[in-house]
């Protein structure tokens, strides 16, 4: 692993954590001692592998592990976290047969967004733009181009909840906008932004958080904001506190936590600290 983030952290115990959380069945589950493999999972497994550089081991078992799980009463992210993943892992073909499940789900045409249902890969409540996000990261992952009538559907939908210069629904937050951002640049069109600024935490903590003038930072909005400063042609300010921040979230098992104060290793945290340090370091 000859990757620039082994300079900051111990990307061989990253690798010790991933790799013993991997079942038989070509899933993974973020519990070692558990085999409930699950899609969301599975789907930052294979994120963290292409991150790093590194093969998926087994990959044939684990396409068969995505193909076969996303199933009908699949919720709508993990239908797309699968389609996603499958083209990541080549099998782009099987992607694209999944398509069609997702649309059984989410369909802009005839007003089914995805609200509501569960599934959320977020921490807590989803947010309404959340199945619009993936969908729109499946799509894009198999070439998928939607029709007229859907890109205006979709945009009508995501503009319902831009607040000022951001997204949200009482008040923009940090992981809305970039929902809302990656969605629209998907569809064809670009919209600026402050919001990222405004949550980036410099002194002695560093890391983003969800609304301005609030604390403490968490490895979420720390990705997103750092994912839509990237979009948008800008950079953090203090880029050196963000990374000793993202250093600081390692537990001993080699995952990541998603603050300083909360100490549970997962998958999510894990991939998020990673492809944040991946931008940052990129900009020293």
């Amino acid at each position: 692993m000859g990757s620039k983030l082994g300079e900051f952290i111990n990307l061989e115990k990253v690798f010790e954590y991933v790799e013993r959380r991997r079942h038989d069945d070509g899933g993974y589950c973020f519990v070692s001692q558990l085999a409930d493999t699950n899609i969301n999972d599975t789907y930052y497994a294979v994120k963290i592998y292409t991150l790093l550089g590194i093969e998926v081991p087994k990959k044939e078992k684990t396409i068969e592990f995505l193909y076969n799980s996303a199933q009908m009463q699949t919720a709508t992210v993990g239908v797309a976290m699968a389609i996603e993943a499958l083209a990541i892992l080549g099998a782009k073909d099987l992607a694209r047969e999944k398509l069609e499940l997702l649309f059984k789900k989410y369909n802009p045409v005839k007003g089914k967004f995805a609200v509501g249902l569960g599934g959320s890969e977020e921490f807590g409540t989803a947010t309404p733009l959340e199945a619009t996000y993936w969908a729109s990261r499946a799509m894009e992952s198999v070439g998928y181009r939607p029709s007229p009538e859907m890109k205006e559907r979709m945009i009508e939908f995501i503009m319902q909840y831009k607040i000022r210069d951001g997204f949200g629904v009482e008040r923009p937050t940090t992981t809305m906008t970039y929902q809302a951002l990656y969605s629209l640049n998907f569809l064809g069109q670009r919209i600026d932004t402050v919001h990222f600024e405004l949550c980036e935490v410099c002194g002695d903590r560093g890391g983003f958080t969800e609304v301005p003038n609030s604390l403490p930072p968490y490895i979420e909005p720390t990705f997103y904001a750092l994912r839509g400063l990237q979009m948008l042609g800008k950079r953090a300010t203090c880029i050196k506190r963000h990374i000793k921040f993202i250093k600081a979230l390692q537990n001993p098992n080699g995952g990541f936590r998603r603050s300083y104060e909360l100490g549970i290793s997962n998958f999510q945290n894990t991939y998020r600290a990673l492809a944040s340090l991946d931008v940052l370091v990129r900009w020293l």
